[in-house]
């Protein structure tokens, strides 16, 4: 199991942290898109990577809170003009407050936190000064640690009815589940009952205090990362994790819920390589709340207000930070969060190493403190160090109302971002996270016609005074990329093309009003503007399906295998034949057969972070004995396998696991008479989805709880 001890100093982060609807059958062609074309004079020269963005497939548009920062109270240039001026030139739209884990010991009226550092000036009404003079909203920490609903529901009324800053996001706590009640205690816990029953039911007590105050406020609630310490874990007397105990009691109180993620790889590329599992991690977050919210998840948020490398080798200030900075940030706005919170502003001084030839100094502050470690100092205060740039870069990426869009590259040392922006230019930041190795990447945009001019270019590569515009550098079909950089491009449509040209605006976010085995009925809100049809595509990757169309707002999708997962977006065609561009994309899983001849309950009863323990029962419900079976099932994310197993025989390819039976329960009588039970201890890298099809003898089963 991963967790983080207690640093020490109070400037370390640990911790104190309705029309008429068509039939759509499944379609096998690919959508006709127009040709990738750039500009007739800038053909697309070879390139060793190949980058290809679909700006059908969108995944969500970039709100206004969408790039944010921690602030902490013991950090006394928390409120420096030169760092106003940071924060906007960077795009940051929040800005939390009052600082992690010294959140759970903070009484906002008198500035006070018992057993911690105040610094001078970094009182509630000082760090709004700054959040509104950087244009940021505030997500602010109730004290749930040493704290009550009463206190909270009186900084409410301050905040927003005495002073009327309008803050909108608050969270009931930091990392309670750090309160000792998991054997590892960081997090400042006052009550006597420290399980995830009491923290539930003080959330609900908060939330109506608050919401008394204003209803309008934003309630969070703290939940673990999957596939991250303590997720899983039981602890004694209680009767479930932590995640499902919490938002069994409070989905339907909440608005979203908070996430805080410190892959702890070990920096540079295995850093930057984990961020590979924070799809599969964010897409359990969104399974938990779908399971206990029911209709009200699609109204709850996913914040994730802490993230940093926090690597062990001390790569915190130089560029390898930078590069994770940009893409942990990017791409779990990409998987459903709607904040990302970089911790933290400023930081502090520690230990002091070489990485990629320039001094680290182990601060996980995006803007240096200026302190000294030894006879080693700090640059100048606020000073931006790589982070920083990182996510700048992304602020140049994009800006809140923007589409992102699905790009891929063929490439395992290049990743690819793009956006669709407001006015139809189309963004794409291109990382390069070999720290040796330049890569030529060849470009192409399906769907999208780029005008003749040259795209503007913005990139943070060794050598570069931070970002710089490299104009020239790049074409619309073609970029060269340092090592360790990040570039960023943006091509103008030519015009009368894309969805620039539409005359309609997209679709509202589509719903699932029905799942069945499958099919999937969906519905969603009119596009703006005089429609001819809206077309319903999936997507595979870097390219989209068309799943078929409809003259009204809702559509049955037909012939979907059980137990499937898809990512659909809804595009509406005006009547001059222009797509406009993607609504927000919906996941769903299609269900079991409820007419199967067998059933299957796979559950896991224990779990430690990166293993767990899983119980099955299978049921034979046919007519026929069964003298000897196979069970059949694949797991959702690459990171789980079987590690040892009874009353069972187990064989895995790749993702595949099959089962047979074991000695003694290879009869399963007909009707259901009899069943067979095995388990298994697995391991998970990351997220740990429950396999969502098991075939008994090759017949796709009913799943139950």
């Amino acid at each position: 199991m991963l967790f983080r001890s207690r640093p020490a100093g109070p400037r370390r982060r640990r911790p104190l942290a309705a029309t008429a609807s068509a039939a759509l059958a499944l379609a096998a062609a690919a959508l006709p898109l127009a040709a990738p074309t750039a500009s007739a004079a800038d053909p697309a020269p070879a390139g060793d990577t190949t980058v290809t963005v679909n700006p059908a497939a969108g995944l969500g548009t970039v709100g206004a809170a969408a790039l944010g920062a921690n602030t902490a109270i013991w950090d006394s240039h928390m409120n420096d003009p030169e760092v106003v001026s940071l924060y906007q030139q960077a795009g940051i739209g929040a800005l939390r407050y009052p600082g992690g884990s010294y959140s759970d010991i903070y009484h906002w009226v008198d500035n006070t936190a018992p057993g911690g550092y105040v610094a001078p000036g970094t009182d509630f009404d000082a760090f709004m000064g700054t959040a509104k003079a950087s244009g940021a909203q505030p997500i602010l920490i109730a004290n749930y640690g040493s704290g009550t609903a009463q206190e909270a529901a009186d900084w409410v009324r301050y905040a927003n009815v005495t002073k009327g800053y309008g803050a909108k996001y608050w969270e009931i706590g930091n990392e309670i589940y750090g309160n000792g009640v998991y054997g590892s205690g960081w997090e400042n816990d006052t009550h006597a009952d420290k399980s995830p029953d009491q923290y539930a039911r003080e959330v609900k007590a908060y939330a109506a205090a608050m919401k008394a105050v204003d209803p309008t406020v934003k309630i969070g609630a703290v939940l673990t990362m999957p596939g991250n310490w303590p997720d899983g874990i039981v602890a004694a007397g209680d009767s479930g994790d932590w995640n499902h105990t919490v938002l069994a009691a409070v989905a339907h109180d909440v608005d979203f819920v908070s996430v805080h993620w410190y892959p702890n790889a070990g920096g540079g590329a295995q850093a930057l390589s984990a961020v590979r599992q924070l799809p599969g991690e964010l897409r359990e977050v969104r399974n938990l709340l779908d399971r206990y919210a029911g209709a009200d998840s699609a109204n709850i948020g996913i914040a994730m207000t802490e993230v940093n490398s926090e690597s062990g080798n001390g790569a915190l200030t130089s560029r390898p930070n930078g590069l994770f900075a940009a893409e942990a940030m990017i791409t779990a706005l990409e998987n459903g969060v709607f904040n990302v919170d970089w911790w933290d502003t400023h930081n502090g001084v520690g230990p002091i190493t070489t990485v990629g030839g320039e001094t680290d100094y182990g601060d996980m502050g995006m803007l240096s403190s200026g302190a000294c470690n030894g006879d080693v100092c700090e640059p100048a205060v606020n000073t931006p160090f790589a982070p920083y740039y990182g996510i700048k870069a992304l602020g140049a990426l994009s800006d809140p109302g923007d589409t992102m869009l699905a790009s891929g590259s063929s490439s395992a040392e290049v990743t690819s971002h793009a956006v669709l922006r407001a006015n139809g230019d189309l963004s794409v930041l291109l990382l390069n996270g070999s720290s040796s190795t330049a890569h030529t990447v060849s470009l192409s945009y399906p769907g999208f016609t780029a005008a003749a001019s040259a795209p503007a270019v913005q990139r943070w590569a060794p050598g570069d005074t931070g970002l710089v515009d490299a104009a020239g550098t790049a074409t619309a079909t073609s970029a060269t990329l340092a090592p360790s950089s990040i570039t960023v491009l943006t091509l103008h449509p030519k015009a009368g093309t894309g969805q620039a040209a539409a005359t309609v605006g997209a679709p509202g976010t589509p719903r699932t009003t029905s799942v069945g085995a499958n099919t999937v009925t969906l519905n969603w809100p009119a596009a703006t503007g005089t429609v001819d049809r809206y077309e319903v595509y999936e997507q595979l990757g870097t390219t989209v399906q068309l799943l078929g169309s409809s003259t009204g707002t809702s559509a049955t999708l037909y012939n979907l295998p059980a137990g499937s997962r898809h990512t659909v977006n809804v595009l509406a065609r005006d009547q001059a034949g222009h797509l406009s561009r993607p609504s927000v994309p919906l996941t769903f899983t299609t269900g079991t057969p409820g007419d199967s001849t067998c059933t299957v309950s796979y559950q896991v009863t224990a779990g430690w972070g990166n293993g767990f323990v899983a119980g099955v029962v299978v049921n034979n419900l046919g007519p026929a004995d069964l003298d000897g079976w196979t069970l059949d099932f694949d797991w959702p994310s690459a990171g789980q396998s079987v590690g040892s197993w009874w009353n069972a025989n187990i064989d895995s390819t790749g993702q595949h696991v099959r089962v047979t039976n074991g000695q003694y329960n290879g009869h399963l009588a007909p009707n259901g008479g009899t069943s067979a039970d095995f388990g298994f201890v697995g391991n998970n890298n990351g997220a740990n989805p429950s396999p969502t099809v098991f075939r008994l003898n090759g017949t796709v089963c009913r799943t139950v709880s």
